[in-house]
C-alpha cells in the first residue's frame, strides 16, 4: 500500500549558488558519503541538487512534518547505479509512525533542473 508520494525539483544553478554563499550548508544537508562518488571524487552539483530534491520529496511523502533532520535521510547509489534511500533518527521515527516498510526513489537532472520522486510504501 502506498502511504505517501513526494516530488520536488531544484534549479541546479540556484542550488550551486546557495552552497557557495553558505559555508557549511553541504555538511548540514548531506552525510559525507553523499558528497563523494565511489571513486572518491567530489560529486557534481547536478547530482547533489537531485539528492537535495530527494530529501525534500521524502519529507513530502511523510506529510512534511517539522523536526526532520536532513542528515537522517541518505541517498545511496547501488552498484547498478540505482538510487536507494537509507533513513535513521527523526526520519525513521516518522516513517515507523506511518507504517513505512519500503522506499522507492527516482532522480533525474536535465536542462538546469534536478528532480526526484519518492514513494513511501507500507
Amino acid at each position: 500500500m502506498i502511504i505517501g508520494v513526494g516530488i520536488d525539483v531544484a534549479e541546479i544553478d540556484r542550488f550551486d549558488d546557495a552552497l557557495r554563499r553558505t559555508p557549511g550548508m553541504a555538511d548540514r544537508l548531506f552525510v559525507p558519503r553523499e558528497l563523494t562518488l565511489p571513486s572518491g571524487e567530489r560529486r557534481g552539483i547536478a547530482s547533489l541538487a537531485a539528492r537535495f530534491a530527494a530529501k525534500e520529496a521524502l519529507a513530502k511523502a511523510l506529510g512534511a512534518p517539522g523536526g526532520l533532520r536532513w542528515t537522517d535521510a541518505e541517498v545511496l547509489t547501488e552498484s547498478s547505479g540505482q538510487p536507494r534511500l537509507s533513513v535513521r533518527g527523526t526520519v525513521a521515527a516518522r516513517a515507523a509512525e506511518l507504517g513505512v516498510r519500503a522506499w522507492h526513489v527516482s532522480l533525474s537532472h536535465d536542462a538546469g533542473v534536478a528532480s526526484a520522486v519518492v514513494i513511501a510504501e507500507g
